[in-house]
């Protein structure tokens, strides 16, 4: 029972540390309710396993011994977070404190079979840990599809067919010799968003993602949804077009080359729909697009009444002068005064949110309590706040 309890204090320090970073024995005390003895001793313990460092004074106006802040050890082990796409692949190197080290981008080669994809991953990740990759406890990677509650078993990923298989993540993992998971990328996404970017401080809110394909990743009360076959918020396949066209092939780009082409409608590209100077018959099918994205709008509104919907992804680029007009439909239609932002991340949001998870795994490992992980890793507060 002591031993228990021991343990139990020293999860609760050490979760609240890193909600708080940095921060002193006293602030600790004072956030969670326990004993400044207690956590004494919770810290002692946390400071001879390597976990935490004393990092310098606070600074205080009052008279009397100065309080030592006390943070993470920042290199006691390093995350990778992948973000695989159907044109491009980013990756993410970040520190034990979530601080992101290096990242690179390179066209994802599309074209070789689950086995090439695996090497060519692993060695894409050699090259951005480079020396320091005997310190890396965790790599999780972003797919276009749906990933299963086993993180493992991967469906619906068409524009990447080759990792539905069981070849490629065993490969990826075999490998580097590393601990692997997978998410879908939108997840990802939100995951990065809600620590350092346009969700910050909504635990319940959602990412749009648009571009090749169209996904969505949904968070209540700071809890990824993701269901036992990965499907949930999967709104392109809502068939909501002319003879149960998905909804999919409406908005995403592939989806708006086809249709500009059935319609005979000369366009290089899909963003030639956004230009203020389009043609006709272009406008006409920006109506048919503004149409389909209400929809997708409208599902991410309804499916967990969220504070904020963020849009990224290479279609949602086109659309940020259009925000606020998306947002007053959802406004006259629902009644719903939720807030669509677009992505704070950029294109290495899906890669951030990747590291964030391969560190809550690391996190995990070292006794932090699992309801912690909805509010960390973050980033550190100004020392004497």
């Amino acid at each position: 029972m002591v031993h228990d309890t021991r343990e139990l204090n020293r999860s609760a320090v050490l979760s609240q540390l890193l909600r708080t970073r940095p921060a002193s024995r006293k602030q600790i005390a004072q956030a969670s309710g326990i004993s400044p003895a207690t956590v004494t001793r919770a810290v002692e313990q946390l400071i001879a396993e390597g976990i935490v460092h004393e990092s310098s004074e606070l600074i205080s106006d009052q008279r009397g011994r100065r309080a030592v802040l006390l943070d993470v050890v920042a290199d006691r082990a390093l995350a990778v977070g992948v973000d695989l796409g159907a044109s491009n692949t980013r990756m993410l190197l970040a520190d034990f404190a979530g601080t992101t080290l290096d990242r690179n981008r390179t066209p994802t080669p599309v074209g070789a079979d689950a086995e090439t994809l695996a090497m060519w991953l692993v060695e894409r990740i050699r090259e951005l840990a480079g020396d320091r990759l005997a310190r890396v406890g965790h790599v999780c990677i972003g797919l276009p599809g749906a990933v299963r509650d086993d993180g493992r078993t991967i469906t619906n990923a068409p524009n990447l067919a080759q990792v539905e298989g069981p070849v490629f993540l065993a490969r990826v993992e075999a490998l580097l010799g590393i601990g692997v998971t997978a998410d879908n990328d939108a997840n990802l996404a939100l995951l990065g968003e809600q620590r350092f970017g346009a969700a910050q401080g909504h635990p319940t809110s959602v990412m749009i993602t648009v571009g090749a394909g169209l996904g969505a990743g949904i968070a209540i009360d700071g809890t990824l949804l993701r269901g036992s076959n990965g499907i949930i918020g999967e709104f392109g396949q809502l068939p909501a077009g002319p003879l149960g066209t998905r909804l999919e092939l409406l908005v995403t780009g592939p989806g708006l080359m086809r249709l500009a082409a059935e319609a005979g409608v000369a366009i290089d590209s899909p963003t030639a729909l956004f230009r203020p100077d389009a043609p006709e018959p272009v406008q006409r099918l920006r109506s048919h697009f503004d149409h389909a994205m209400q929809i997708v709008l409208t599902a991410a509104a309804v499916s967990c009444d969220p504070s904020v919907i963020v849009l990224g992804g290479g279609i949602a680029e086109s659309l940020a002068p259009h925000l606020g007009r998306y947002q007053e439909a959802l406004r006259a239609q629902l009644g719903s005064d939720v807030r669509i932002l677009a992505t704070a991340l950029g294109e290495f949001g899906g890669a951030l949110g990747g590291a964030v998870a391969a560190l809550h795994r690391l996190y995990l490992e070292i006794g932090v309590d699992a309801t912690a992980l909805g509010e960390i890793p973050h980033p550190a507060r100004p020392e004497g706040r």
